[in-house]
């Protein structure tokens, strides 16, 4: 039940069969491990949902969401407020040197000298934009040292709201900081405290949402390259396995997965074979 008087007292104790009941719908829908550590952190996160919707307790919240004709609508909202979106420009750089000098040159190697060839990259948990830019920069720059060289990126994610951000690549000052000189000039705007990724860079990346949790992904493309990293730390072992499954679908025979440096795909039933450090190639 809403409550409209907007001086309401929020009561954020989730009881344990709420969070049991909030945490298996996470799980459920979203893939993402809620062990009871995470109660807190869910109570915060939904405070501001409270606050705007004027609900008086988490457990109004949960039968809004759950039993109202209205939940539909909210869940949206919802799924924003419990997703982490951590991110960063140049982030584990590593993987983008390995691209650029491992990766693209072997892939290059296969293709017929002087052709043209659109590399297709998916970013798979974009978040705000941070990582599909800084691929697009540091392809950019790959292009101009090779010949008939083009790409495209998809940049995928559940939140609509990341997504948003992602969309407009307008960022913070402070957020430029691990990006290189040369590609500050080239490919960013500079405003007074926000700077804007230069349009040309904007076009090369189409964003989109997506839950890993569906069953059909309904991308049709097929992928050289997808950056898988640091969204596998919020899964367990058999949807970590279920997920990679999903996405190699769309990954080309001799394409590449990079994962995230602290994440292991050891012992899952996958179709790539580790190559590197969170490196992997789809080899048949």
């Amino acid at each position: 039940m809403i409550n409209h008087n907007p001086f309401v007292s929020e009561r954020l104790d989730l009881s344990p069969k709420s969070f049991k009941q909030f945490a298996q719908f996470i799980t459920d829908k979203l893939g993402i491990k809620m062990p009871d550590s995470k109660v807190t952190m869910l109570q915060s996160r939904l405070q501001r949902r409270l606050r705007e919707l004027q609900i008086s307790s988490l457990e109004d919240y949960q039968s809004f969401l759950f039993n109202s004709p209205d939940g539909a609508d909210e869940m949206t909202h919802f799924i924003n407020a419990v997703t982490t979106n951590k991110t960063d420009f140049f982030r584990e750089p590593y993987h983008f040197e390995y691209l650029t000098q491992t990766a693209l040159p072997t892939l290059l190697a296969n293709k017929r000298p002087g052709s043209q060839w659109l590399m297709k990259l998916w970013c798979a948990g974009c978040s705000s934009g941070e990582e599909p830019y800084t691929q697009a920069m540091v392809l950019s720059e790959y292009a101009k040292q090779q010949s008939g060289f083009d790409f495209a990126i998809l940049a995928t994610d559940i939140s609509t709201k990341v997504l948003e951000h992602a969309r407009l690549g307008i960022y913070d000052v402070s957020r430029m900081d691990p990006i290189p000189m040369p590609m500050r000039k080239n490919y960013l705007m500079h405003g007074k405290d926000k700077i804007r990724i230069v349009p040309e860079l904007r076009r090369k990346i189409s964003f989109h949402q997506l839950n890993f949790m569906d069953d059909d992904y309904a991308v049709k493309d097929e992928f050289e390259v997808i950056f898988f990293r640091n969204v596998m730390i919020y899964f367990d072992k058999s949807t970590q396995e279920a997920v990679i499954n999903k996405l190699c679908r769309n990954l080309k025979v001799g394409g590449y997965l990079f994962a995230g440096h602290s994440e292991s795909l050891a012992g899952l039933d996958i179709p790539v074979t580790s190559i590197g450090s969170a490196v992997y190639r789809k080899l048949r």
